[in-house]
C-alpha cells in the first residue's frame, strides 16, 4: 500500500472516530464517512471491503484509547496501591471512558455491528480483559479469575449503560457513580 493510501486509509478511520464521537454509531455510514473524507462515497471500499470493516477499524481505536488509560490506571503499586485499588482504578476509568465516549463506547460493544477477528479486534480488546483477569486473581487467588472478572465486567458495563439511558439516575437519584463503583467491588472481591 502507498503511503497515499495509507493516509487516506488512515484518514477514513480518523473520521469515522470523530464521526462516532460527534454523533453516534447511526452516522457512520460509507457515505457519510466518504463525504466528510472529501472523497467519492465509492473510495472506502478500496480499503475496506465491508462496512464492517471499516467500523472495526474504527472500533479498534476506541479499544487502543481505553487500553491506554486503562494500563495507566493499572500501575502504580509501587505507589502503595495494590490489586484491589488498582482495580477500582480501572473501574473508574472504563465509566469514565464509556460517559466521555458514548459513541465510541457503543461501537466497541456491538458486535453484532462488528467482525471482531478482523482488524485486530480482538488483539486490542482481550488484553483489556486479561488485564482485569490479573489483578482479580491477585485479590482472589482462591476464585475463578476468568469467572470473577466476567462479572465484574458485566456490573461495570451494566452501570456505564444504565448511566448512558439515564436510567441509573432515576433509580438512584444521583450521577455519582463512586457508591455503584464500591458495591460492585464488595460484591465481586469481597470486601476491603
Amino acid at each position: 500500500m502507498s503511503e497515499e493510501d495509507t493516509g487516506l486509509r488512515a484518514r477514513l478511520v480518523d473520521v469515522g472516530v470523530e464521526l462516532v464521537d460527534r454523533e453516534g454509531v447511526s452516522a457512520l455510514s460509507l457515505r457519510e464517512i466518504a463525504r466528510q473524507a472529501g472523497v467519492s462515497h465509492g473510495a472506502p471500499r478500496r480499503y475496506f471491503p465491508t462496512h464492517l470493516s471499516l467500523l472495526s477499524a474504527i472500533a479498534r481505536r476506541g479499544f487502543e484509547a481505553l487500553a491506554r488509560e486503562a494500563a495507566a490506571a493499572a500501575e502504580g503499586e509501587g505507589e502503595g496501591r495494590g490489586p484491589r485499588e488498582q482495580v477500582m482504578a480501572l473501574g473508574r476509568v472504563y465509566l469514565e471512558f464509556a460517559r466521555a465516549n458514548r459513541g465510541m463506547f457503543e461501537l466497541m460493544f456491538r458486535h453484532d455491528l462488528l467482525e471482531s477477528n478482523r482488524l485486530g479486534l480482538r488483539e486490542t480488546s482481550l488484553p483489556l480483559f486479561e488485564l482485569l483477569v490479573g489483578l482479580v486473581r491477585r485479590v482472589r487467588p482462591e476464585a475463578e479469575a476468568g469467572v470473577v472478572a466476567g462479572a465484574l465486567w458485566a456490573n461495570l458495563h451494566g452501570i456505564a449503560q444504565l448511566r448512558q439511558w439515564g436510567s441509573l439516575q432515576l433509580a438512584t437519584g444521583t450521577e455519582d457513580v463512586e457508591p455503584l463503583l464500591r458495591a460492585a467491588m464488595d460484591a465481586h472481591l469481597g470486601t476491603a
